[in-house]
């Protein structure tokens, strides 16, 4: 099995002295994979500028749309799919030390230093906040461009979409306890998530799953549905259709050689399912 450094994505800045930086995406077709589940100690925002996409921040799903913020927080499992096909998004990715003060003072023990502890955690879903959406198309002016001062002006506009955030937007403050017990569950289900992701054609047990853990199957299924939003059936399935989703758009094998390959063993449940989740049919889907 994987450890937990196999999901974690490595994160090397342009500028190791000014660590943030932002990257255009597009995608073409409905039901691509964005980016597989992962996670890194950087704060990251997706603004989504044009198309519709499915992302998961731990148990959170959210369906993002045009001119949506999606804020993932430091330490956090997080998936995305697209749900059209057009969709480009901005990803901006900073390091909060960034905006950390050599001197004591209320802004770094109130705020900084919580957020660099990953004990405050924000909402994950900012729609309709149009003064947070113009500090971030700010920010990723500033960053495009390089104007002389660039660097002053991108230290505001975050320093701007964090108080912005804070004030509207903070779903939890974490104990210090609650928060070594929140990165210690990521730490042990994240080898289970990149497991499934890898073996989805098997035929896997909660069973298998929960003693892959080191806990009961109570325990682990809880715990699973806590950081997934997704009972462990439910995240089997959805792997395994996405996959199939894969092979239909990208493939010339049949139908039924697809639903075999992603762990189907029954063509025409394969085919109700795939119809009730994707919204068409694996034929119709391949017609098209």
């Amino acid at each position: 099995m994987e450890s937990m450094e196999s999901l974690r994505e490595p994160m090397d800045m342009p500028n190791p002295h000014f660590p943030i930086k932002v990257h255009r995406n597009t995608f073409h077709e409905n039901g691509e994979t964005l980016f597989p589940h992962h996670w890194h100690e950087h704060l990251e925002f997706l603004y989504i500028v044009s198309g519709e996409a499915s992302i998961e921040c731990g148990s959170t799903a959210i369906h993002a749309t045009e001119g949506d913020l999606i804020v993932v927080n430091s330490n956090e499992l997080h998936s995305g799919v697209s749900l059209t096909d057009h969709l480009f998004y901005y990803a901006l990715i900073a390091d909060v030390s960034l905006l950390h003060s050599q001197s004591v003072d209320d802004a770094e023990t109130k705020f900084i230093t919580p957020m660099l502890q990953n004990r405050l955690l924000l909402h994950n879903h900012i729609r309709s906040d149009k003064q947070a959406s113009a500090c971030m198309l700010a920010i990723i002016h500033e960053l495009e461009h390089r104007e002389f001062g660039y660097e002053l002006a991108i230290k505001s506009e975050l320093y701007r979409l964090l108080t912005l955030l804070l004030r509207s937007h903070v779903a939890t403050v974490l104990s210090e306890n609650e928060s070594d017990e929140r990165l210690k569950n990521i730490e042990r289900f994240a080898p289970i998530f990149s497991y499934i992701d890898n073996n989805y054609e098997e035929a896997l047990t909660v069973e298998q799953l929960s003693g892959m853990a080191g806990l009961s199957r109570y325990h682990f299924s809880r715990l699973f549905k806590e950081l997934s939003g997704k009972t462990v059936t439910e995240y089997v399935t959805a792997t395994r259709l996405n996959q199939a989703d894969h092979l239909l758009r990208h493939t010339s094998l049949t139908v039924s050689e697809i639903a075999a390959a992603t762990g189907f063993s029954d063509i025409y449940y394969f085919s109700r399912t795939f119809k009730r989740y994707k919204k068409t049919s694996p034929s119709s889907l391949r017609r098209s």
